[in-house]
């Protein structure tokens, strides 16, 4: 299998990958979406009953809503995920109890009248664990309402919980191919404005197809608007166009790296039990 990049963003990647099967890239998505390990919000404590800010002015602890839709916005938070610097709770020495290692506590302390937003939420700790997209709305609070709460991130997959999900908007297609037979075109433009995706251009007397014909996304209009069969839309069985997207908590090269590394264990392994069954 090759892998090319065309396009790679802090949050979004856009491959192509050749010499594969759909069952292999097939593989890729399904580990990019289920298999990535990610931090994320599993537990929220609330505090309960008065808040007085620096001045002595009591709020009361509640919020517009309940504290299960809260804590439910709060999981769905990107946390800024280093795997270097945690394991999954299970794995870890602290025998699951919680610690360092394995969790990440935040805190949000608010009165209003405000909107709190992810961005509140504090890490306890190094400041480079704050979340990146600050201005996800969480809930407004009125005129003497206030929140304090506690948040712990944990490591888990996205085949456990979407909020554990690194990947999104994760797809592919087969490679296209545009073949004009300049020898039966007559010129007619009807394909160029036919085509969806813009990738036909009447250019120097010809219909050709522009530089970024990986646009197509084989929906064969030009075929069906060409009486003359001067066009046709083929791809290669053996080369797809792979996009993602990434939430944040990965960057898409980390996400695309990590995918590759859990894919080659996978492969490798399932090589050892079939060799285990042949002995």
């Amino acid at each position: 299998m090759k892998i090319e990049i065309r396009e790679l963003e802090e949050r979004k990647a856009k491959l192509v990958i050749s010499d594969a099967s759909p069952a292999v890239v097939n593989t890729l998505r399904r580990i990019l979406v289920s298999e990535v390990p990610k931090m994320a919000i599993e537990t929220v404590e609330f505090h309960m009953g008065t808040i007085r800010d620096e001045d002595g002015t009591e709020y009361e602890s509640k919020t517009p809503l309940f504290d299960e839709i809260i804590a439910h916005r709060l999981s769905l938070v990107p946390v800024p995920t280093d795997l270097e610097l945690f394991t999954f709770k299970e794995d870890c020495t602290c025998g699951g109890e919680g610690c360092p290692n394995c969790e990440i506590m935040y805190a949000i302390n608010k009165i209003g009248p405000c909107t709190v937003y992810s961005g509140d939420l504090e890490p306890l700790g190094d400041e480079a664990l704050s979340v990146k997209e600050s201005l996800i709305p969480i809930v407004v609070l009125n005129d003497k309402q206030a929140i304090l709460v506690y948040a712990t991130a944990v490591l888990g997959q996205g085949k456990q919980h979407t909020k554990w999900q690194a990947a999104h908007a994760v797809g592919y297609q087969y490679y296209p191919d545009v073949e004009i037979d300049h020898k039966k075109c007559d010129m007619g433009g009807r394909c160029v404005e036919s085509c969806p995706k813009g990738v036909l251009e009447k250019k120097d007397g010809k219909v050709v197809k522009t530089a970024d014909f990986e646009r197509c996304n084989l929906c064969t209009a030009c075929e069906e608007v060409c009486e003359l069969g001067a066009i046709k839309v083929p791809y290669d069985e053996e080369k797809f166009i792979f996009r993602f997207e990434t939430d944040g908590s990965y960057s898409a090269r980390e996400a695309l790296v990590q995918a590759l590394e859990i894919g080659v264990g996978v492969f490798d392994d399932f090589k050892a039990s079939i060799s285990e069954i042949k002995e």
